[in-house]
């Protein structure tokens, strides 16, 4: 009988002991809770407003208390967002500086993503980028900004884009190129009109004069390229591919097409780079604002359709049959992990974001209001990020059935 008291209360004893133990797992691993993402305050020199795209002005730089630098200098930036009420902004270092573990540099940007209610659109094409074939993709991360005191949002500070060992890394012979719009190229800079394709070519490194033996080789480099694919009816992979680099003008073109972003079809913030003896590369990737469906002209709303692919490059090159082929089996590897590049996306949203959102909102109340150019708007944060996630998933479920 003693036995079986014995056995009972070892069984007891042994339920309470996992129970008791149970608590403690509990205990120890509580629910996951938003992240509170890092908090720069810059004050500028006497509180001076930034009023101007071109002039900096002195300021200090924190982050989380901590001054960053011995000092800044600020300025606006942007085309048309610099007309938003929530600024953007590009900072300068007087000596390189690493930001939030970022590589060392002396100019970031400060985007604002006033347009983009879900603040994540960029966010989604950099995730792209990092998993595709070109050479750098912009790293960011999202802050909440004080400016003289006062709270302004939440902004993603970005690498710029420009030459550097750490970001558009083409030594001291490259080229780094933008096409835009003539409207847009301020006075002093250096570019070229092509008569074939209508493009407008920013020469953004290095510094050339007009004329010089660098400018020349620039220019009828690109000039040849042109030549080749619109002045000449089929010409092979192989010619092609003698120029250009093409894992990057896949990549670069699929994630843009991807996205459907609108400035992606050789208007503005499109970006190539050359390194003399080597190919011409699309990239960086930049500006995804008014992309994956926060517009409302173009017919780029709809997650259905072609959109850079009619641009005059790549109209011409999608007339190669070889690089037709190459362009569907790379979307396939984009399209297998179409999941997880958006798990990192939501990520963000629900524990990186979640905690800043509602005082961003609080500031600049847009949440069910329409900002130019959304074609759709909700009442709730949830709802910006569930729509950019369907219509994400739409397009690729389109692209796939249809490149």
């Amino acid at each position: 009988m003693i036995m079986k008291i014995n056995f009972f209360k070892t069984i007891l004893l042994s339920l309470l002991f996992i129970a008791c133990k149970k608590d403690d797992v509990e205990e120890i691993h509580p629910p996951v809770e938003p992240e509170n993402i890092p908090v720069v305050n810059i004050e500028t020199e006497n509180n001076e407003p930034i009023t101007s795209k071109d002039d900096y002005i002195r300021a200090t730089f924190k982050i989380d208390d901590e001054v960053v630098g011995k000092s800044i200098k600020i300025r606006g930036r942007g085309n048309t967002t610099w007309a938003l009420p929530k600024k953007p902004y590009q900072i300068k270092f007087d000596d390189k500086e690493s930001v939030l573990e970022m590589p060392k540099d002396k100019k970031w940007v400060f985007l604002a993503n006033y347009t983009d209610k879900s603040l994540l659109r960029s966010e989604l094409a950099y995730n792209l980028g990092y998993m595709s074939n070109l050479d750098w993709t912009p790293e960011s991360e999202f802050v909440d900004v004080n400016l003289n005191g006062e709270y302004v949002g939440i902004y993603q500070i970005v690498q710029k884009v420009e030459e550097s060992s750490n970001r558009v890394d083409i030594g001291d012979d490259g080229y780094l190129l933008e096409v835009d719009q003539l409207s847009r190229i301020d006075a002093d800079d250096v570019y070229f009109h092509s008569s074939i394709s209508d493009y407008y070519f920013n020469i953004k490194e290095p510094k050339l004069d007009i004329e010089d033996e660098e400018y020349v080789f620039i220019k009828n480099y690109i000039e040849e390229f042109e030549t080749l694919i619109l002045n000449n009816d089929n010409p092979t992979l192989e010619d092609i591919s003698r120029l250009i680099d093409l894992d990057s003008f896949i990549d670069w073109y699929l994630i843009n097409e991807i996205g459907k972003n609108n400035d992606a079809i050789f208007y503005s913030s499109v970006y190539m780079n050359l390194i003399p003896g080597e190919k011409l590369k699309m990239g960086p990737i930049w500006d995804f604002d008014i992309a994956f469906g926060n517009i409302n002209y173009n017919g780029n709303e709809k997650p259905e359709g072609f959109w850079v692919k009619n641009s005059k490059w790549y109209t011409k090159l999608f007339e190669n049959q070889e690089f037709k082929t190459l362009v569907k089996n790379r979307f396939a590897y984009f399209y297998q992990n179409k999941n997880d590049v958006f798990d990192k996306v939501r990520e963000k949203a629900n524990y990186h974001l979640k905690g800043s959102v509602d005082r961003n909102f609080e500031k600049w109340d847009i949440l069910g209001k329409y900002v130019w150019p959304n074609y759709v708007f909700f009442d709730t944060y949830e709802e910006e990020v569930k729509y950019l996630e369907k219509w994400y998933m739409d397009r690729m479920e389109w692209l796939n059935n249809n490149l």
